[in-house]
């Protein structure tokens, strides 16, 4: 069987791209042309699919300089947040998104040379590093992403996720919309926060909590004694979703 090469851009995939970058103007001074769009995107799915440092990008891809320079002009201009959108609005209208069962959580990565948009790592000796904050729908497709920096609390990034959804959301009214936490979550404010927003919280108890004025629902209390027959566990979706975009 021949090798798989998953950072190729199909013809098909560059016809869906191609109308969500903007054109460029020409040059007033003309000069060098431009590097190909085309050349620059695959070059960055190459990136993002291999994992390699922006130094050690293949020649044939492109110069690193010039293919970083286009990301960030890209990236200045939305092409991704669009790309993005129009990836969740092609798979609701072919498969359908899972409004019903959505979960959000926190991770932190590390961003070594971020600068001021980092913050010390409190689970990785202090390390510069960044939080990501992600909600996702019930298949793990991320719906909303917040980065801040690593020493950020939970629940702060939290409230500003809850806002960040990139497409249009159904009414709550029409679909009924559940939210998975885990125990970082527990509090009086998000909880209320999610509420408001037309979602019905689901977090595991946070003990300390519980035991310093603010006591477990009975059905916070029921999630905490593990798998229960007939439920089907849902979190772990998010966790999933944090594997997958690293």
């Amino acid at each position: 069987m021949a090798r798989t090469k998953p950072w190729e851009v199909s013809d098909d995939l560059w016809e869906r791209v191609r109308p969500l970058i903007p054109e460029r103007p020409p040059h007033a001074k003309g000069g060098r042309p431009a590097a190909d769009d085309r050349q620059m995107f695959a070059a960055i799915v190459y990136l993002v699919r291999t994992g390699i440092p922006w130094n050690a990008m293949p020649r044939e891809q492109g110069a690193s300089s010039t293919v970083y320079g286009r990301f960030r002009l890209w990236e200045s201009q939305g092409v991704f947040q669009r790309l993005w959108q129009a990836g969740l609005q092609d798979y609701e209208e072919l498969a359908g998104l899972d409004w019903h069962w959505q979960s959000l959580d926190g991770t932190q990565i590390k961003s070594p040379f971020g600068g001021d948009a980092t913050g010390k790592n409190p689970v990785d000796r202090n390390k510069r590093g960044t939080k990501r904050s992600q909600r996702c729908e019930g298949h793990g497709l991320p719906l909303a992403v917040v980065l801040e920096a690593a020493n950020r609390n939970d629940m702060i990034v939290a409230e500003a996720t809850l806002d960040a959804i990139v497409i249009e959301r159904p009414d709550p009214q029409e679909v009924e919309q559940h939210l998975c936490m885990d125990a970082a979550y527990d509090s009086p404010r998000i909880i209320e926060a999610v509420e408001e927003r037309g979602s019905i919280p689901h977090v595991r108890p946070n003990w300390w909590n519980r035991n310093h004025g603010h006591p477990a629902t009975p059905e916070q209390l029921a999630a905490s004694q593990g798998p229960q027959p007939g439920k089907q566990p849902r979190r772990w979706v998010i966790e999933n979703t944090h594997s997958q975009y690293p």
